[in-house]
């Protein structure tokens, strides 16, 4: 799998519809294994919705969201660089 490269700043999940059923898309799938592989976790926000991560590579902040509350489990994930401040402010910590 890709590692995250230092020009990327947000990755889109997808799902698709194959032989009527639903799967993941190659981004969801890389931001899963990306999850497991490359970002540690640092906090939640009060939702427990919505996760801060630093990269081990680069040490760059991540945002994990779920933008689409109307599909189950909040649909596709959404990989986000975060800054500091707005960190500290939605997190509490950089």
């Amino acid at each position: 799998m890709q590692d995250l490269s230092p020009d990327e700043s947000e990755l889109r999940g997808s799902w698709l519809t194959r032989s009527g059923r639903v799967v993941k898309d190659e981004v969801t799938e890389r931001i899963e294994w990306l999850l497991l592989n490359r970002l540690q976790r640092l906090a939640s926000d009060a939702s427990g919705w919505d996760t801060l991560l630093r990269s081990r590579t680069d040490g760059r902040l991540w945002e994990l969201v779920y933008p689409h509350s109307e599909m189950h489990g909040g649909g596709p994930p959404l990989l986000r660089v975060m800054s500091p401040e707005a960190a500290r402010i939605k997190y509490g910590r950089p």
